[in-house]
Formats: C-alpha cells, sequence, structure tokens
C-alpha cells in the first residue's frame, strides 16, 4: 500500500524524473539529506534502475573526522490529497495488485484514498557542499565503498532532497467490482474479509526523494555528478585494462594464428624451447649481427640477406614461416646438399655447431 501511494504522489508531482518514491515504510528513516543509497541496474541492457537503502551517511565513507557543515534548507511544497480507482486489468493491474499487499482475487478494481496533508521539501544546500568536498577523499577500506567497487552494475549516490509528511497520514485501499451506474461500487459484504485495508503512519515520514551519482577516481578524489548527463562509479584502472588488452592479444596469436603452436603447447620442454627461440629471433631482427659475432675457426653468423639468400625457416627450430623470419645463418655449414644453413641468431647458431661437433 505504501509503495503504491509514494509512486502514485510521484506520477503526480513529476520533478522531471529526478524524484523517486521511497519503496518501503519500514526504510523511510534512511532516505535523509546526505544518506548513502544504492543505484542498481537490473540487468546490463536495461536502463531502469532500483534504489536501495544503506545505513550510512557520505560522511561515513570520508577520511578524516570532520563533519560535513553544508546546511538543509526546508520549505513547504504542497498539500496533498488523492482519491482515485485503478482498474487491475493489463500490465499495470499486475504491478499495483503487487503494491497493494493482500489478496484482491474477484475485484476488478482499486480505490486508492491517500492523506499526506501538507508535505514539506527538504534539500541539501548544494553550492555549500561543493566547496566543502573539494579537499576530502574517499575511503577506499570503508566495507560499503569497497563491496560497492567490485560490482558493475551498483553506483553510490547521496540523497539531495527529501519529501516528508508533517503530520500523521492515512492509506486506504477498497477493492471492488465496478457498478454498471455507478462509477465505483464497494462491496459491503462482511464475509468478505480482506476487501478493505488501511493504514496509518508518523509524521515527519519520508516519502520520496532525489540523488545525486558519485563518480569517484582511483586517486580517492570523487564528483558529485549535479547534471542528468554526468554517470556516477568509479573510474577504471588503465594499467588493468591495458594489460587485459595485451593479454587477449597474446592468447589470439598464439591460439588462433600459430597452430603449429598451438599443436605442441602439450609438450611443454618444446613450448618453450620454441618461445625463447622466437624471442631471439626478434631481438637479433633488431640489430646488424653480420660481422659481430665469431666463433672458433672459420664459422661466421652472417646476415643471408646481404649474400642474396632468400629468407626461410630455421634448420634448427624450423620456425620462421611468421612475418619475422629467419635472415640469419651460416655459409660455412651445408645441410641437404645446401652449401649454408638458415639459423636464428641466438641461440639455434650456437647448438647448431655443437651438434656439428
Amino acid at each position: 500500500m505504501f509503495a503504491a501511494a509514494t509512486k502514485n504522489f510521484v506520477k503526480q508531482v513529476g520533478d522531471g524524473g529526478r524524484l523517486v518514491p521511497v519503496p518501503s515504510l519500514s526504510e523511510a528513516d534512511r532516505y535523509q539529506p546526505l544518506s548513502l543509497v544504492i543505484k542498481k541496474r537490473t540487468c546490463l541492457l536495461s536502463k531502469k534502475s532500483k534504489f536501495a537503502s544503506t545505513p550510512f551517511t557520505l560522511k561515513d565513507i570520508l577520511q578524516g573526522e570532520k563533519e560535513i557543515s553544508a546546511g538543509v534548507s526546508s520549505y513547504q511544497l504542497l498539500n496533498y490529497e488523492d482519491k482515485s480507482d485503478v482498474s487491475l486489468n493489463g500490465r499495470r493491474g499486475n504491478q499495483i495488485m503487487n503494491d497493494v499487499g493482500f489478496d484482491v482475487a474477484g475485484s476488478d478494481s482499486v480505490a486508492f484514498k491517500a492523506s499526506f496533508g501538507i508535505v514539506t521539501k527538504h534539500e541539501v544546500e548544494v553550492p555549500t557542499l561543493l566547496k566543502e568536498l573539494t579537499t576530502r577523499k574517499i575511503n577506499f577500506d570503508h566495507c560499503l565503498v569497497h563491496q560497492s567497487r567490485k560490482s558493475r552494475m551498483e553506483i553510490l549516490c547521496v540523497v539531495m532532497e527529501s519529501i516528508r509528511t508533517t503530520r500523521q497520514c492515512s492509506l486506504t485501499v477498497h477493492t471492488g467490482m465496478r457498478g454498471e451506474t455507478m462509477r465505483f461500487h464497494f462491496i459491503e459484504d462482511q464475509n468478505c474479509k480482506g476487501r478493505d485495508k488501511a493504514i496509518v503512519f508518523p509524521a515527519h515520514t519520508t516519502i520520496a526523494f532525489s540523488v545525486f551519482e558519485l563518480y569517484i577516481h582511483l586517486d580517492g578524489n570523487f564528483e558529485l555528478c549535479v547534471t542528468p548527463v554526468s554517470k556516477g562509479g568509479f573510474e577504471k584502472e588503465k594499467s588493468g585494462s591495458s594489460s587485459l588488452t595485451k593479454l587477449r592479444r597474446l592468447k589470439s596469436n598464439l591460439f588462433h594464428r600459430n597452430k603449429r603452436v598451438v599443436a605442441t603447447v602439450a609438450n611443454s620442454d618444446a613450448y618453450l624451447e620454441d618461445l625463447f627461440t622466437d624471442y631471439y629471433e626478434k631481438a637479433a631482427s633488431m640489430t646488424d649481427l653480420s660481422t659481430s659475432y665469431l666463433r672458433e675457426g672459420s664459422h661466421i653468423r652472417i646476415n643471408l640477406l646481404n649474400n642474396n639468400i632468400p629468407k626461410g625457416p630455421c634448420v634448427l627450430c624450423g620456425m620462421g614461416s611468421s612475418k619475422r623470419e629467419t635472415v640469419y645463418g651460416c655459409l660455412e655449414c651445408s645441410f641437404n646438399g645446401q652449401k649454408y644453413v638458415r639459423l636464428h641468431a641466438v641461440p639455434c647458431f650456437d647448438l647448431w655447431h655443437k651438434r656439428v661437433k
């Protein structure tokens, strides 16, 4: 009943879509100015959100013990009395039946009577608050901040205004059948228990509120999203994102572009040898080693391209089909009838001649 009444109030008062109805009477005292609430998206692809109250205020998640001195202004908003009857047919009827909170079987309409009387609006002095928060930082060790940071679907928000009642209020709901000659006909049968329901709640009960989302930076600084287009949340770690991108790229190169590596992953020794070979090949490709390395005797590692010898796979490890193909080798050695061999700069050159010896 309370949820149905606050939803109807927000619908009639409006406020440009920023006003949110309080969903539960038991949590109404948690939607006070500077209280923290959590905005939850129903799913990743949906723009609809729900709000959940918390037992904390903005001061609780800030570093230091200094209180927030920004004031809260109050004024009378309106005198609210509402009487309406709604059909239970269709999608809206299903939602109303959930909000009413009791059995409406056998009825096709619900009549609401909400007597809130004069309601007041209480809002934080935003300019003063913004100046005060410029020197404050978020405490990432606070449990609420820590848990919200882990979730991709939760945003921390600060209640900036609340609308409250000023006197004891009543809500009455009647369920019945629409009459043929009357706009609404109540069922008066005393045996029909549960057809009428009324609740009374105390003065100063919050019935609606509005929030500013928090955008929290990695260094603890934060911003209040004062415009509707601004979005809250936590700043993403760039280093983590970059590492993730590199990891995905490496995975794609290893498991989708190089079939030979995929086939040899099962053999860890061969796989590690190929990784070291490829690493040294890349290192050698950035430096001209045609005359910088002399072995004992007449074996010299040279750049085969400088001797009009085309690229090709290394005779020792077999690698060389990628863009970084083997361009080094030895002219003093022969292999398969050729007067030269293609070898990576290191370590294949050394390993080849050790085996030859």
